[in-house]
């Protein structure tokens, strides 16, 4: 039985979204699944429909920011516009997600959209705050940007290799978690300038995991990366709907 993941077009950006989609999909089929691509354009009905079909949801990146005015702050100039209609799209899966408890993979913007969602904060930009010990952006060509610390007992830990730990991660971004959103934990940090690399719910029945770096773009390479899609992707096959457990 084929296990359908919904993702998000990443972005309004055609181009961005064409180049960026393509390494998700290829990580969602090596781990067994099959995506379900919601176009932001979307009525809310017919993604609603989408839904229906789907086991669990996976927010990509994206080249926009989230509105910081949906976490109380002003726009900075470092902070990069926003996306409104991936935003409501992110939405609509997160609230499908969480109403239905179906596991959820958020990635870079993603696990900022999903913090966000949960109440959480953003930091809008790591340079203007100072948090430049770790280059947080050196490119897409760079693999293994910076190492990571994972917490002990948590979903991330459990699922990591041994072989990989402490693991070295690519990175990708400008902005980072601030505040946690509610029943969301920290999990994982850069040990250098403890900059939020990765969240999960406080739930151990409910696979929520939110990180910072690009899993999708070292599939090929990393242990890591290939279990955190196949625990992703697990989990999806052994979800049930809330009436049918």
């Amino acid at each position: 039985m084929s296990i359908r993941i919904a993702i998000p077009e990443p972005s309004t950006d055609s181009e961005y979204s064409t180049r960026s989609l393509l390494p998700y999909i290829a990580a969602l089929k090596s781990a067994g699944a099959v995506p379900a691509v919601i176009p932001l354009h979307e009525r809310p009905d017919r993604v609603a429909r989408l839904l229906a079909g789907v086991s669990g949801v996976l927010l990509p990146g994206s080249r926009f920011d989230v509105d910081p005015e949906r976490y109380g702050e002003a726009r900075i100039p470092a902070c990069n516009d926003a996306d409104p209609a991936r935003n409501d799209v992110d939405e609509l899966l997160l609230q499908d997600a969480f109403n239905l408890r179906k596991p959820i993979l958020a990635i870079c913007y993603g696990a900022q959209s999903l913090n966000v969602w949960r109440n959480g904060a953003l930091i809008q930009d790591l340079a203007a705050e100072g948090l430049t010990t770790v280059n947080h952006a050196p490119g897409r060509a760079v693999e293994e940007a910076h190492g990571i610390t994972i917490a002990s007992a948590s979903r991330l830990a459990a699922i990591a290799p041994p072989s990989v730990l402490p693991p070295l991660v690519n990175s990708s971004h400008h902005q980072a978690l601030r505040t946690p959103g509610d029943n969301l934990r920290v999990v994982a940090v850069s040990p250098a300038d403890q900059v939020i690399e990765a969240v999960e719910l406080d739930d151990p029945e409910h696979f929520v995991l939110g990180i910072q770096w690009h899993p999708e773009r070292t599939f090929a390479l990393s242990s890591l990366s290939r279990a955190i899609f196949a625990s992703f992707v697990q989990a999806a096959q052994s979800w049930r709907p809330p009436f049918e457990q």
